[in-house]
């Protein structure tokens, strides 16, 4: 374990008026720096990780590198250790395989947050299903099974089609649709052998079938406090690849409408009551079917996809300063002072290939169109890649986001920039010579 201070830009006086932070590994910078960022403001972060810090540095007052950052009792001696030389006010994590792990932490240092049970209450997607049955919170049916023979049993019950889902993993990684039996025999498999670094495994009773909620897919990601649930910003989901559920991109409006309905309101706090859930970051989806909303999962974390991002660019509420706030006992600032459009768009490869060259095209992209937020190259030459079930999230090879006054207007700056991604390859397994393939 080693330890080092960090260049956070506060002179020690003003550093001793700024809660205490302690954060549980960042995780991609591109994807959470202005996470880190806005919390730097008005909060002493001190970084655990499993690596020295490295762009983290201008924002944290310290670091503890530490051998593995999913060891729940290496991190707790050494946030005691921590705690006694300079007391923490909370502890914050925004990556699914540590959340269970935080938890403890908070639990050891009786700070916030700190109900292990609770979180493994969302992690555990059977779990999650059982303590919402309880409390009679509108959701599919579900059954966990392990064998296709099992899963089989459950679909005639059910009724197809049916949804099967890995019990531990998040992401929709592993999700599949089965319309009827034959499609479940082929993709039984799938769902029960995807694996996740840092998921939670089961060697048996792995897998959920559930009813199928038709209808369009949302996310909530909210501040809870004191038990109260504080809705930030809310997403419409954009699914592709069938039958699989890969997120492909997300739509905000800053002026969501159904921020303000009762029913949907209602159905997110009983959620949280049923589930235990008084005080942290929460990232719920819903499918919106005809008899009502349907929870499909919760998370006890910020969401992803940039998703927290747009809602911080389309209301102005900073996601990054209201998950610090609730994890130091201290009420957030959820009210929004705009009113914007955000969308995020992500590519991926037509087929699998190993890329060669990959870029926006300037004198392709957007020209005239106000918008444009964001055009970001993830693919390097020499990768291979594919596109889902292959790819998933890891196969993304850009991702596109735009903040405008309309829908409409950052559909089109993002389908403008698309349009600009020039990527060439060589197929997998065949010998022709490179082409473009966008």
């Amino acid at each position: 374990m080693t330890e080092e201070a960090g260049a956070a830009g506060m002179t020690e006086t003003d550093g001793a008026r700024r809660p205490h932070l302690l954060l549980i590994s960042t995780g991609e910078r591109l994807f959470r720096e202005y996470l880190l960022a806005s919390i730097a403001t008005r909060y002493r972060v001190h970084l655990f990780l499993a690596a020295e810090p490295d762009w983290e540095n201008r924002y944290i007052d310290s670091a503890t590198v530490l051998a593995d950052t999913l060891d729940a009792e290496l991190m707790i001696a050494a946030a005691r250790e921590l705690h006694q030389r300079d007391p923490l006010d909370g502890v914050l994590c925004w990556d699914e395989a540590r959340i269970i792990a935080t938890s403890r932490i908070a639990q050891a240092l009786g700070l916030p947050g700190g109900d292990p049970d609770v979180v493994l209450g969302c992690r555990d997607k059977h779990l999650t299903r059982q303590r919402l049955a309880a409390a009679g919170v509108g959701q599919p049916r579900s059954v966990v099974v392990d064998t296709l023979e099992q899963a089989l049993a459950a679909a005639g019950d059910i009724g197809y089609p049916v949804v099967l889902k890995p019990r531990g993993i998040a992401a929709s990684l592993g999700v599949v649709l089965a319309q009827d039996e034959a499609e479940l025999r082929e993709h039984f498999r799938f769902a029960r052998e995807t694996f996740v670094p840092g998921a939670l495994f089961y060697d048996d009773l792995a897998v959920l079938v559930e009813e199928y909620a038709d209808g369009p897919e949302i996310s909530i990601d909210s501040a809870v406090f004191h038990g109260k649930v504080h809705p930030m910003c809310l997403a419409h989901k954009e699914l592709g690849y069938p039958p699989y559920f890969e997120e492909v991109g997300h739509l905000v409006d800053g002026a969501e409408p159904m921020l303000s309905d009762p029913q949907l309101l209602t159905a997110l706090q009983q959620a949280h009551d049923a589930l235990g859930f008084t005080d942290g970051i929460t990232h719920v989806e819903y499918r919106l079917t005809p008899s009502g909303p349907k929870l499909i999962e919760v998370n006890a974390r910020l969401g992803g996809d940039l998703i927290p991002y747009l809602g911080m660019r389309t209301t102005g509420i900073d996601p990054g300063l209201a998950a610090a706030a609730v994890a130091c006992g201290r009420e957030p600032e959820v009210s929004a002072d705009r009113a914007l459009f955000g969308a995020v768009r992500f590519c991926y490869v037509p087929y699998e290939m190993t890329v060669s060259a990959i870029s926006f095209d300037a004198g392709r992209m957007p020209a005239g169109l106000d918008g444009l937020d964001l055009a970001v190259v993830r693919a390097e030459p020499g990768q291979r890649l594919a596109p889902p079930p292959g790819g998933t999230v890891w196969g993304r090879i850009a991702y596109i986001t735009a903040v405008g006054e309309s829908a409409e207007q950052c559909r089109a700056v993002i389908a403008a920039a698309e349009a600009a991604l020039v990527v060439t390859g060589t197929p997998v397994d065949a010998p022709a010579a490179e082409q473009p393939v966008s």
